[in-house]
């Protein structure tokens, strides 16, 4: 069973400069609660129970907000707020978590990769920092299909701008779940093999590390992980699921206003 999560949040989260100079991305709110926080829920509540997030300079907010917070607990309770007071207890008590730097922005897979000592040799689940996930649990989903077929998994959903995601090419097995031939990181519209791009969450097996370590360096000398994951097809195979509800990708500015909103109107938790 899988026990383990990595959470990258490392990004230096330039779209949303000017606050992010000194607050990072994954603190933005979301009415009164970081982005991150509704990430971490997730994974706990699909059985999770070691998470380690991968952080980087300036993110050091991100470790105090799951800390304990002895000053504020003693001002709650002596001013009687003990349903503020419990909220606190459970933020820093909810689940183990441990926390490694990426010293350079180097990219995803390079994030993954600085978990490698930490996952050992049992596969484990990957959920992006910024991307919210409405509805059933994502990461549980993909956890029950690795248990099923035993190999790296893969969360999509149908996407208007193939340009802005890794889009992958299948065969369909059932109304859900697809056989990955092949992943195209941001194709332009015309040479995309679907419209099927992969959102913030996946299950990868160990191999994923020894494949990382072959991707040569893109762009401004990031590893993507898409490219990882596309070896790692042709030698083990993948699968994916297709999500039927909505991704909310706070990666830029729109996506948090449009959170916000949906929150606001009363949506705010999980179903479970």
């Amino acid at each position: 069973m899988i026990k383990k999560a990595i959470i990258p949040a490392a990004g230096l989260g330039t779209r949303f400069l000017p606050v992010t100079k000194s607050m990072p991305k994954e603190m933005l709110p979301i009415i009164d609660k970081p982005i991150i926080q509704f990430v971490v829920e997730e994974a706990v509540a699909s059985g999770i129970d070691d998470i380690l997030i991968v952080t980087g300079r300036g993110k050091r907010a991100v470790e105090d907000y799951f800390d304990t917070s002895p000053e504020l607990e003693t001002h709650l309770l002596n001013n009687k707020k003990y349903e503020l007071l419990k909220e606190m207890k459970d933020i820093s008590s909810m689940v183990d978590i441990h926390y490694i730097r990426q010293k350079e922005p180097k990219g995803l897979g390079d994030a993954v990769l600085r978990a490698e000592k930490h996952i050992d040799d049992e596969a484990f689940a990957v959920l992006l920092g910024d991307d919210i996930i409405r509805g059933e649990l994502c990461i549980k989903q993909l956890m029950d299909i690795y248990t099923r077929y035993k190999c790296s998994v893969l969360a999509v959903e149908e996407v208007s701008d193939v340009s802005k995601y890794g889009i992958i090419k299948g065969e369909k097995i059932n109304e859900t779940i697809y056989d990955v031939e092949d992943i195209v990181e941001k194709p332009d519209v015309y040479h995309a093999p679907s419209r099927m791009g992969t959102v913030g969450r996946y299950i990868l097996t160990p191999a994923i590390f020894s494949c990382i370590k072959k991707v040569k360096p893109g762009f401004g000398g990031e590893i993507q992980l898409t490219d990882a994951i596309r070896m790692l097809i042709d030698t083990e195979g993948g699968l994916r699921i297709r999500i039927q509800w909505k991704t909310i990708r706070c990666r830029k500015q729109s996506g948090l206003r449009q959170s916000n909103h949906r929150f606001c109107l009363g949506k705010r938790r999980f179903e479970r």
